[in-house]
This record gives C-alpha cells, structure tokens and sequence, in this order.
C-alpha cells in the first residue's frame, strides 16, 4: 500500500525526476542511461490472475536496482497484460529476470509510454526499507501505461524514484530520458 500520494504537473518536478519521469520512454532504457550502467529486477511479490474478460494479467511489485552495487534506483508496482505479448517475451516476463522495459526492447516489440500522472508522495517505513532511506523523504514517481503498436494496453505501472542524492544522481549527467 502506497503513503497519500498527490497528483503534480510535470513542470511542478524538479530535476533529475522531471527529465527522468516526463517522457514517452519505458523506465528501464532511461534509468540505465541516466546511471550508464545496466539494472537488474529484484521481484518482491507476483500475483497472476484472469480479468472478468478472460485476460490474463500478471502483477508484481519489484525494485530495479543498479548492476554491480544493488543500488535501488527505482520502486515500481505493475500489472502486465499477458495476453498482449509474443510467447517468447511472456516467458520472460515469467521468468523474472529482467526488466519490462529490458524485454520488450531485446524482443524488439514496438510500445509507446504513456504517463497518466506525476506523483508527489512522502515515503513510508516500508518504501524507505525498500530504497535505503532513513526518515520521512519527498519522492517523485508517475503512473505510466504501456500500449502496443495497436494501442493495446500492455502494462499499468506505478513507478516511484529515490531522493536525488550525489550517489544516485551523479553530477553531469543531463539525465533525458528521451
């Protein structure tokens, strides 16, 4: 369960998060950019199911984090419509090994991100446990939906970003997702 979370404009944000959550890229591509180093997924909890319509969804709560420290750079809960993906990349995401964004790409699937909102929220106990965080932080997220070539929803995502601290958000980096 998500702390009161309050809907922002993206110009409300400030940078890194506004150059790091305002684009029509997937969270994966634009975090290893930001970082320029790959991330690995780290799933917390999985659930799948089938919607009344028969559509088979898949949920998972997870933490990407940095390749090589197991910095997290991003907590994220998304419910991912299986039915949507070629077998190939369904077994992927199964598999719970890599990324979404990691795999739609290495399928070479075409998507378009489509943020729904920006997010201002104050972290709990529990994200801070998740993201290393000591006491109350301001952090910035966005709830985002994939949709395929067609327009199909592939995926609803909440995405949520630590604190820009020097570690995380080394100086230098122009941090464009786009």
């Amino acid at each position: 369960m998500l702390p009161p979370v309050a809907a922002i404009e993206a110009p409300a944000m400030p940078e890194p998060f506004r150059a790091l959550l305002a684009h029509e890229s997937d969270m994966t591509s634009t975090l290893e950019r930001f970082h320029g180093r790959a991330i690995h997924l780290c799933v917390l909890h999985r659930e799948q199911d089938r919607l009344p319509s028969g559509e088979s969804v898949y949920r998972r709560e997870i933490v990407l984090k940095l390749n090589g420290s197991d910095q997290p750079v991003e907590y994220g809960a998304i419910e991912i419509h299986l039915d949507q993906f070629p077998e190939a990349a369904r077994a992927e995401i199964l598999a719970e090994q890599r990324p979404l964004g990691a795999i739609l790409n290495g399928n070479g699937m075409r998507y378009v991100s489509r943020p729904a909102a920006f997010l201002r929220l104050a972290s709990d106990p529990y994200i801070n446990e998740l993201l290393g965080l000591r006491g109350a932080q301001i952090l910035f997220g966005r709830r985002n939906r994939l949709l395929n070539a067609v327009g199909a929803l592939l995926a609803d995502i909440v995405e949520i970003l630590p604190p820009a601290r020097t570690a995380l958000f080394p100086i230098g980096r122009s941090g464009s997702g786009t």
